[in-house]
């Protein structure tokens, strides 16, 4: 079955920047929409950032000026820098895809990836 597989992530310093990538594991598959999410501890899980299949993007109001999601259609991959980290962004971020293969459409969730901010 196809999967969002994540990396990237860590431990970083604030003020610190990381790279999350997000990569269909099937070629046949071709990712359309996808969100970024995050589940900091003890809180419900927010979309943070997102980005259509013609590139157009949004983010929640904490992380302007900060994140830049992007796509790259040849590596079938969404990635989410992230910049000038604070420690309210720790948590675990999840990427949320649309997947399309022929008229078949799955919406399909990474396994997570931790992302500690911290000194």
């Amino acid at each position: 079955q196809v999967q969002l597989v994540q990396s990237g992530g860590g431990l970083v310093q604030p003020g610190g920047s990381l790279r999350l990538a997000c990569a269909a594991s099937e070629s046949a598959f071709s990712i359309k929409g996808v969100g970024w999410y995050r589940q900091a501890p003890g809180k419900q899980r927010e979309l943070v950032a997102s980005i259509t299949g013609e590139s157009s993007t949004n983010y929640v109001d904490s992380v302007k000026g900060r994140f830049a999601i992007s796509r790259d259609d040849a590596k079938n991959t969404v990635y989410l820098q992230m910049d000038s980290l604070k420690p309210e962004d720790t948590g675990v971020y999840y990427c949320l895809g649309v997947l399309l293969r022929g008229s078949e459409r799955l919406e399909v969730w990474g396994q997570g990836t931790l992302v500690t901010v911290s000194s």
